[in-house]
């Protein structure tokens, strides 16, 4: 990556924290996931997010540094400021609560996102879990160590590091999970996260919403659980347009918004054909889907 001196980084930071946060301003807004368009790089991707009008983006920190390797970590920058783009997250890194062996490969690239999303105006890392591995209890004990340990390698970035459950996942499957890792972890740049496809699609209950404490909800990924094929036959590539499948997203909202969740829903798509899409196209039909369930 373009290498940035900590100077830079720091007045990069210090200009993206004189800026409104427009995208927490007024409740929950819609937010395009770059994954959506994972087919195309980083300028092309920003430019049709913006010309459709979306303010908030989660930046693919690969698609970021490879734009960097190019250009400059400030020439992104730039970009994302004339466009009129807020990076509100930045995606991801893996392998940071649950015992494994790449762990400290994972923190090492854990550095280097760090820095390239303080640099990019961005307070938070998606980190989601998406181990099949066995654990034990103990296990769980060593999640929360491992969690402090990674919270305390983005403290100095001013970075929070949001724990996604996976529906698949042996380690933190559920949101009830996600809570209970986050709390015994209890640092204060760890969160807990969700996504409603696996919310929906996978063994999580309605009812454990309530178990959000007023504020806890860090950041939303907002797609829909299509109605084929069945449950335990999905694929990430199956995810659907907010509303165009069966979970219950109205009431799921309504449910974020009495837990004082004010931020973005952010559409991540998997599907080849959608990421294959001109990303104009893809964050106009976006915004149609999401905006009426915003209202």
């Amino acid at each position: 990556m373009a290498e940035l001196n900590r100077r830079e980084i720091l007045e990069l930071a210090g200009a993206s924290a004189l800026a409104p946060l427009a995208p927490r301003v007024g409740g929950i807004v819609a937010c395009m996931h770059e994954a959506t368009s994972t087919s195309f790089d980083f300028r092309p991707a920003m430019e049709g997010y913006s010309r459709a009008g979306i303010r908030a983006v989660e930046v693919m920190l690969t698609k970021a540094r490879e734009f960097a390797d190019k250009n400059s970590v400030a020439s992104a920058k730039r970009l994302l400021d004339d466009l009129g783009l807020r990076v509100v997250s930045t995606s991801n890194q893996l392998g940071l609560a649950e015992p494994s062996a790449t762990r400290p490969k994972n923190l090492e690239e854990l550095r280097w996102k760090c820095e390239l999303a303080q640099a990019l105006g961005c307070d938070r890392i998606v980190a989601p879990t998406l181990t099949r591995d066995a654990f034990t209890e103990d296990d769980y004990k060593r999640g929360a160590d491992n969690l402090r340990e990674a919270g305390d390698i983005a403290r100095p970035y001013n970075v929070t590091l949001m724990v996604e459950f996976t529906r698949l996942s042996t380690f933190v499957g559920t949101l009830s999970s996600a809570l209970h890792v986050v709390r015994s972890a209890s640092h204060p740049n760890v969160r807990v996260m969700m996504d409603t496809y696996h919310f929906w699609g996978g063994v999580s209950k309605f009812e454990d919403l309530e178990l959000l404490r007023d504020g806890e909800l860090h950041h939303l990924h907002f797609e829909d659980v299509p109605a084929s094929p069945l449950r335990e036959q999905l694929e990430q590539r199956h995810r659907a347009f907010p509303g165009q499948g069966i979970a219950p997203l109205r009431r799921i909202l309504e449910v974020l918004k009495r837990k004082k969740y004010a931020g973005p829903a952010s559409v991540e798509l998997f599907d080849p054909t959608i990421q294959a899409t001109d990303p104009y196209t893809v964050a106009q039909r976006a915004r149609s889907a999401v905006d009426p369930l915003l209202g």
